[in-house]
């Protein structure tokens, strides 16, 4: 019989292998009970993205696109995207130890590229639209640089399926799942997590802002369609065609989408800023706001709901009231 192996060796090699290991960028996020949206025989359960040192959901799948890319050999980082994924590219650059690049948009406020430059990135203004940054990024791209997709990129998806894995691992199997979306990233990561735990019957709500909705759209028309405009406040789901694979999720999996108002948005931050002392934007408040009204039946009998709260930090609380107060004038 082999001797026994001294417990001091086994715990060498613990810590030794504990040391070695990557740690994903990006935090494990609370799961946590809301009673200010529950109702009898209901539990709301909120999965709290917005705690990302970034702020956003967005970090999940940019970090471990950046992690991926950066083992691959890439020398710099690219990003089109002058809200949350880029500021998430920025934020993991930096902990990498490589240069990043976002190009923004004109219509890019202040706040957000002061953001993203304080995480060091080179920050390029350029185009009226996403798409014209986009065009412009695409033409500064060297053989060594890596370009981050803000949603419609595998990796992304493989890094934001991890918050349910963590759902699951926290102690919750959801009725039903609320979330917002923009061109889809999150949706796609959110099924793609469902169905690796075997969840293939638990519904998604996936939420838009009138004047956003290029998944509503798409599943109108059975098809991708491109919106000839983003008319909403919530600039964060201003994707004006959505991801490829979002409408596949849509069709392999149950979603239903349905659209809020940009008011309801922003009033849903606001009361979630006032429940939660989280500030998130409008974006996040489109899910918030059907997660606190369950308009819809597959909602109101849901016993356990698991709303997404995948946060956004280019709008500051001034600015939602702000925009409250326009929305009630107009």
């Amino acid at each position: 019989m082999a001797a026994a192996r001294p417990l001091a060796s086994v715990r060498l090699v613990v810590l030794q292998y504990t040391l070695l290991a990557p740690m994903p960028l990006h935090l494990t996020t609370p799961l946590i009970e809301s009673d200010a949206y529950g109702r009898p025989g209901q539990a709301t359960w909120l999965k709290m993205e917005a705690l990302q040192p970034c702020g956003s959901f967005k970090l999940r799948g940019v970090g471990h696109a950046c992690e991926v890319l950066a083992g691959r050999g890439a020398r710099r980082l690219l990003s089109s995207s002058g809200g949350n994924a880029g500021l998430a590219v920025a934020w993991a650059g930096r902990r990498l130890g490589l240069p990043v690049t976002v190009v923004v948009p004109e219509t890019t406020l202040a706040h957000p590229k002061a953001l993203i430059a304080q995480q060091g990135a080179e920050v390029i203004v350029h185009g009226s639209s996403w798409q014209e940054a986009n065009d412009h990024l695409q033409q500064l791209r060297g053989p060594d640089d890596a370009f981050v997709h803000p949603f419609d990129d595998p990796l992304l998806w493989q890094g934001h399926a991890t918050m349910i894995d963590e759902v699951a691992a926290q102690g919750l199997r959801p009725d039903a799942v609320v979330l917002s979306v923009g061109g889809g990233g999150l949706l796609s990561g959110v099924v793609q997590g469902l169905q690796a735990q075997g969840w293939h019957d638990v519904p998604v709500v996936a939420v838009e802002t009138t004047g956003a909705a290029s998944l509503a759209a798409a599943l109108q028309a059975g098809e991708l369609v491109t919106l000839p405009a983003i008319t909403s406040v919530a600039t964060s789901l201003g994707a004006r065609r959505v991801a490829e694979q979002a409408l596949a999720c849509a069709r392999a999996h149950p979603v239903q989408a349905v659209q809020v108002s940009d008011a309801q948005a922003v009033q849903a931050c606001l009361r979630f800023a006032d429940d939660h002392r989280v500030v998130v934007e409008p974006a996040c408040g489109a899910a918030l706001a059907v997660a606190m009204e369950r308009p819809l039946p597959v909602l109101q009998q849901a016993r356990r709901l698991l709303v997404i709260v995948c946060g956004g930090v280019c709008t500051p609380h001034a600015d939602l009231r702000r925009l409250a107060a326009a929305l009630a004038g107009g």
